[in-house]
Formats: structure tokens, C-alpha cells, sequence
């Protein structure tokens, strides 16, 4: 049965301008969708535009190109009205649950703002209730609602950002990083809290992050990025057992196992040099600088985003036979990285 497209993100770009007609290419021609009801993951190294994708998803930042769809209608050609209603639908978890709570309103006034700014209830008493409705949701009581910011630890700040984002009913969260900041211990309680309240509500998620430990646990689909670029998109058992990226297969061999003698077997793929400047990108292939399987055709061409499996898409010169003689390309048989 075909799956509903909540959210299409087709060749997105955000360029930003630094000076002297150079521009910094934070996304440079993304696409991929998300169902109705998945958590889709969005992965990469720190700098590889994920959380801008989420920010220009979101309407926080102008794309500079491309569209982002969300049932069918382009969030950033609507008129200023039409996005006034739809960000009831898409909310946003941010990463810094510090920084992204104003540290002078309590929680209560934290929370009903954004019911304030769409009027949803006519009298304090209704607004009152739902704030007390959604603190118990995230695991906090009605205690903590006259209390402030600082009077927190960091997972229970992150559930009042999580409360926020939950306060307008809408059918899209992005979360951005929303567990990178909290200690580890408190990392499985709030992902295990995400999940919950998405099978009670139905919601969509995009999560961005760059453990990939977690993503796997809790995405359904998962797209990886590197210098602005998305480089592989599938399922995520189908990506653990079988990434086909050279850079995927080398961020999935630097996740520690936690058994010891499986830990010291295998081989851990390293990638070395530094990450190319976003101002001045390789090209052809963006991560050729740095790739272990590079070939001549690498510098002169830029991968075709191809589907190879059923669902399973990559943009790289190994799995195009038009790109050079197959016999000079480096073998991709025995590269397999399983991290079980």
C-alpha cells in the first residue's frame, strides 16, 4: 500500500551570502519525503547542514531554492497569512533546551504562548488546563508550572520545550538535535517519551541528530548529508546492514560496541582530512576529498542521486556504470559494515 506523504522537501538550497559575491552552500539540492506518521532521521557530521534543512523546513530561514511541500501546498510561497496557519501543523524541538527557554517566564507562560498566539482558548481557566494536561503528557506535574527555567535539569528543560512544541496539536515535529545537549542517561528517557507520544497522537517526525546509535532506535527511515549534500537514503535496518556510501560505512564503523572482543575485531574505517570549505566545495563528488574509494571520475562528475534497492538511494561513482571503465573502479564486495 502506498505510504501519504505528509512533507516533500524537493531540491532544496540555502545559500548564505559572507561577502565579496561568495556564498556559504549550507543545503545544496536536497530531496527526500516523509510519511504520514514515520520518524524519518537525518544524520551526518556537525556541519553538514542537517539542522539548517530543519530550520528552512521550518520557515525559519528563506530557501534560496527548491520547494518544501507540506500536503501538497509550498510552505515558502504562501502568503504570510496562509504560514500563520500552517505552523499550528509543524512545530520544533531545538537542540539547546538552555537556550531556547526564556529564562524570565515561568513555565506556565512558556507553554501557553504560542496558544496565545493562535487564541485557542477564550478563558485563562481552559489555557491553565492545558498546560497542567501537557506537563503530566512529558512526565512533569502541575507543581512545576509557576516555576522558572533555572529551577530544571537539563532533560526536565528539554520536556517543557517538548510540552511547547506539543501545545498547538501539531501533526509535524522537528526535532533538532533534541537529545545532543542532555547527559546519557537522560538521552533513552526523553527519545523513549518522543516515541510514546507519537503513537498516541500520531504525529510525524523529522530527527535530526548525529548519533547514530539512537537514530537507528528510533527512525524509521534515515537520510545521510555531508557538506550539504544528501549521499544515501533508506530504511534504517536496511542502512545498518547494508550502507553503501563510503562515508556512511565509516560513520557506522566509528559507533563503539559495547562487547569487547567484537569491539577489538573489526575494522574501524577512518576518514582523514579535514571537511572541505561549504564557500568552496570540492568537485564533482563533495566528499572525494576524503574518500578511501575515490577515482579520477570523481573530481570531474557529480553523482546521480539513483535508487539501487527497493527504497534504498545513493549518490556516489561506484554504482554508476556509465561513470569510467568498471574495471578501474575500486571493488565495493567485502566492505559490508555490520554494527550488531
Amino acid at each position: 500500500m502506498k505510504q501519504e506523504v505528509t512533507l516533500k522537501v524537493d531540491r532544496l538550497k540555502k545559500y548564505f551570502p559572507v561577502g565579496k559575491g561568495l556564498e556559504l552552500k549550507a543545503v545544496d539540492d536536497v530531496s527526500f519525503d516523509i510519511y504520514k506518521g514515520e520518524t524519518f532521521g537525518l544524520v551526518g557530521e556537525s556541519g553538514c547542514g542537517k539542522s539548517t534543512t530543519g530550520r528552512t523546513i521550518m520557515g525559519l530561514y528563506d530557501a534560496t531554492d527548491g520547494e518544501v511541500l507540506y500536503n501538497g501546498e509550498n510552505i515558502h510561497t504562501m502568503k504570510e497569512r496562509e504560514q500563520f496557519r500552517l505552523k499550528r501543523n509543524m512545530q520544533m524541538i531545538f537542540q539547546d533546551p538552555y537556550a531556547s527557554l526564556n529564562p524570565r517566564s515561568t513555565v506556565k507562560e512558556i507553554i501557553s504562548e504560542p496558544m496565545e498566539v493562535h487564541k485557542l482558548y477564550a478563558t485563562e481557566a481552559e489555557k491553565l488546563d492545558r498546560v497542567y494536561e501537557l506537563l503530566e503528557e512529558v512526565g512533569l506535574n502541575r507543581d512545576h508550572a509557576n516555576r522558572y527555567p533555572h529551577e530544571f535539569s537539563g532533560g526536565q528543560r528539554q520536556r517543557i520545550g517538548i510540552a511547547r512544541a506539543l501545545a498547538l496539536d501539531p501533526e509535524i515535529i522537528i526535532a533538532d538535535e533534541p537529545i545532543s545537549a542532555l547527559d546519557v542517561s537522560v538521552q533513552a528517557q526523553v527519545v523513549n517519551l518522543l516515541q510514546q507520544l507519537q503513537e498516541e497522537k500520531g504525529l510525524t517526525y523529522l530527527f535530526i541528530a548525529h548519533d547514530l546509535s539512537m537514530v537507528q532506535h528510533i527512525s524509521d527511515r534515515i537520510g545521510v548529508m555531508y557538506l550539504g549534500h544528501m549521499v544515501e537514503l533508506t530504511d534504517s535496518e536496511e542502512l545498518y546492514n547494508n550502507p553503501l556510501h563510503p562515508y556512511t560505512r565509516a560513520l557506522l564503523s566509528a559507533i563503539p560496541i559495547p562487547d569487547p572482543d567484537v569491539e577489538d575485531e573489526r575494522e574501524q574505517i577512518v576518514i582523514e582530512g579535514e571537511i572541505p570549505s561549504p564557500i568552496h566545495p570540492p568537485s564533482g563528488c563533495v566528499f572525494r576529498t576524503r574518500c578511501p574509494m575515490a577515482m579520477d571520475a570523481c573530481a570531474k562528475h557529480t553523482p546521480v542521486w539513483q535508487e539501487i534497492g527497493t527504497g534504498h538511494y545513493v549518490a556516489c561513482h561506484l554504482y554508476n556504470d556509465e561513470i569510467g571503465d568498471a574495471d578501474e573502479k575500486p571493488s565495493t564486495s567485502g566492505v559490508k559494515v555490520n554494527i550488531r
